[in-house]
């Protein structure tokens, strides 16, 4: 759970940077957010967590607001990169959806990232990327695990610095979403034995997932950092729609946070580094 949203309230931790800055930085506060049990689920729930604010501006290994990544290749328009996503579990007897059915276990995401920036202003900090993430997903609640399919988001993140009473970072990422049926039976599939009179059994097939924006909008005053965002994602047309288990065509997520910096490294790195 904290792994998702600190990639999620972390996206606005950094703004566009062309100067040196600090190879590590850390820091502590707290984030509180609401998410759905899951994409078209009708139930939500609310969460207040520590957060902590980590980055780490390596050469091969990176930590910032894309989570912890492996840097393979890199050239000035292109980043090949290994990346770790999260998602949190859920409780099926608190969901009237899947009352009677196993819960679902955290699930890691794990694969190659391709970035293309398609526009940059340097002297604005501002940019256009194509990013291209293909992530093998892992279901697991550490003492048994199991493989949950390929998820495929290809989306485009366009970074801006607005400046109001500040300069503040903007970020506003939208895409598609594709799935194997191996991921979409894991959280829209009804196998015979847990169909009901109001949930019959159903097969979930792989393909179209739904479509995603995201806007989360962060600032820094000095050692004091703010931020947040807010995601919509559109069910409408997806593969699994007629799934018992979609309540709603869409969901929504949202969160807030706040951390102060208290240690970073003497030594500083010269590193382009987009907000996302």
């Amino acid at each position: 759970m904290k792994g998702l949203l600190a990639a999620l309230l972390v996206a606005a931790a950094q703004s566009g940077h062309a100067e040196p800055l600090p190879k590590w930085e850390f820091g502590l506060g707290a984030t509180a957010f609401t998410l759905p049990d899951y994409r078209g689920s009708d139930e939500r729930r609310g969460y207040v967590f520590p957060l902590p604010f980590l980055v780490y501006r390596g050469e091969s290994v990176r930590v910032d607001r894309q989570g912890v990544r492996g840097i393979f290749f890199e050239s000035d328009r292109v980043q090949l990169d290994f990346s770790l996503y999260g998602t949190p579990p859920v409780d099926s007897s608190k969901n009237q959806a899947r009352q009677g059915m196993p819960d679902l276990d955290p699930t890691l995401e794990i694969g190659p990232l391709i970035n293309v920036t398609l526009w940059r202003d340097r002297p604005a900090q501002e940019q256009l990327d194509l990013r291209l993430p293909m992530r093998y997903v892992i279901a697991t609640d550490l003492s048994h695990a199991h493989g949950a399919g390929w998820v495929f988001n290809p989306h485009l993140a366009l970074n801006l610095r607005p400046d109001v009473g500040g300069r503040w970072n903007l970020g506003l990422t939208t895409g598609p979403i594709f799935a194997t049926s191996k991921f979409h039976e894991y959280y829209y599939g009804v196998d015979p034995q847990f169909a009901t009179a109001s949930r019959p059994a159903y097969s979930a097939r792989g393909g179209y997932s739904g479509w995603m924006g995201l806007a989360s909008l962060s600032r820094r005053y000095g050692k004091l950092w703010i931020g947040g965002f807010a995601r919509y994602d559109s069910l409408a047309g997806a593969v699994f729609e007629d799934s018992p288990l979609v309540r709603r065509n869409f969901s929504w997520m949202a969160g807030i946070a706040g951390a102060w910096i208290f240690a970073e490294s003497e030594r500083k790195v010269d590193v382009f580094e987009p907000y996302y």
